[in-house]
Parts: C-alpha cells; sequence; structure tokens
C-alpha cells in the first residue's frame, strides 16, 4: 500500500527543506516581518487543521517526548566540532549554551495542540527567543572577562543568535510540516490529504 504519509527529515538533517528556512531567515530584513508573519498566521491555519484529524483520534500525544536540544543540526554539529577540536569543547562545552532554551521549546511543540494552535506556537517561540536573550544576559559579564570582550558585544551577539533561532522555528515549525521538529511533533506525521476539520479563528 503507497504511504500517504509525509517524509520526516530527522531532526539533525538540513535537508532542502531546512535550506530554505534558512535562506527565508536570513532574507527576514528585506522580506520583512509583518510580511513573513502574516504569511505564517495564513497557512498555519491549514496546517493546524490537518493536526487536528491526527488529534481527534488521539487527543494524548501518541509518541515518546524527544528532544536533540537544538534542531536544523545545531546542537548535533556542536557536539562534532567539539569531538574533533577538544580545545572547543573544553572552552566553550559539549552543547550550544542555550540548549536548555531549546529542551523547553521542543516540550511545547511535542504536545502542541491544533485547536489555538497559531497563538500557542507563537508563544512558545517568543519564550524561546527570550530564554536565549535572558541567559546572554545573565552570561555576559562572566565571558566579558573571560574573553576581552564589551558585556554590550556579547549581549547583542546573543540577541542576534536568539533573533535567528525565533524566525528559523517561526518559518520552519508549522504543524505538519516535513520537519522532526514540526508543532504537534508528538503525534504521526500528517496524511497528505485529510479531511480538514474547521478550527476556530483565532486573533493574532
Amino acid at each position: 500500500m503507497k504511504n500517504n504519509m509525509l517524509r520526516v527529515y530527522p531532526r539533525s538533517w538540513p535537508g532542502p527543506g531546512m535550506v530554505a528556512v534558512l535562506a527565508l531567515v536570513l532574507a527576514m530584513p528585506a522580506v520583512g516581518a509583518e510580511l513573513v508573519e502574516d504569511l505564517i498566521r495564513r497557512t498555519d491555519r491549514l496546517a493546524l487543521s490537518r493536526l487536528a484529524v491526527l488529534q481527534a483520534a488521539a487527543p494524548q500525544p501518541p509518541l515518546p517526548f524527544t528532544s536533540d536540544g537544538c534542531s536544523g543540526g545545531l546542537s548535533s554539529g556542536w557536539r562534532y566540532l567539539a569531538g574533533v577540536f577538544p580545545q572547543l569543547g573544553s572552552r566553550f562545552g559539549d552543547t550550544p549554551p542555550w540548549e536548555a532554551c531549546c529542551v523547553r521549546h521542543d516540550r511545547a511543540y511535542w504536545a502542541g495542540r491544533a485547536e489555538g494552535g497559531y497563538v500557542a506556537r507563537k508563544q512558545a517561540d517568543l519564550q524561546l527567543k527570550q530564554c536565549v536573550i535572558q541567559m546572554g544576559e545573565v552570561r555576559a559579564p562572566g565571558l566579558a572577562r573571560q574573553y576581552g570582550l564589551k558585556a554590550g558585544d556579547v549581549t547583542a551577539a546573543w540577541r542576534v543568535a536568539a533573533e535567528s533561532m525565533y524566525w528559523a522555528v517561526r518559518t520552519g515549525g508549522q504543524a505538519c510540516s516535513p520537519f522532526a521538529w514540526r508543532w504537534g511533533y508528538g503525534w504521526p506525521p500528517c496524511p497528505l490529504m485529510p479531511a480538514p476539520i474547521s478550527l476556530p479563528a483565532e486573533r493574532p
């Protein structure tokens, strides 16, 4: 029987879809955040209606919670480089310094619901962004002393990382996307052509 499920890329594999997401993130200043967010809001409605089909049959996530830390190959790539270059790992650690933020974000995505999903997903993404920013503010004085930098420069660098991570998950983390870190990944991949379920409209 032909499999009608979407192909799901491994969480650490930057496949062609991930390349497109990264390209959109890099183009964000030119495209405009408001325009991109409006597109996300419009496309989320169809994606969430497809997720609702799965959740109608299984109200609770049937798949166990898993997390690879920071998706898109960030954590796995960091660990690989730390293994290849031990000095890098001993100096900066074996995992990204904001990995705890990513794991909390993963848990929200794993249990992501179709109903109210646009607002809930945006809140989770904003919390990820704020978590990274706050961690940078806490660690900035120590990192500045350690590497001879200005604390403001360290904080600014973390803000850039937080903003990039935010838009990566906003554009690539929609329900029923081909990524294993999609919204509602506690459920199996969405069927390609389900009978959609009508969801109440959400306020942005």
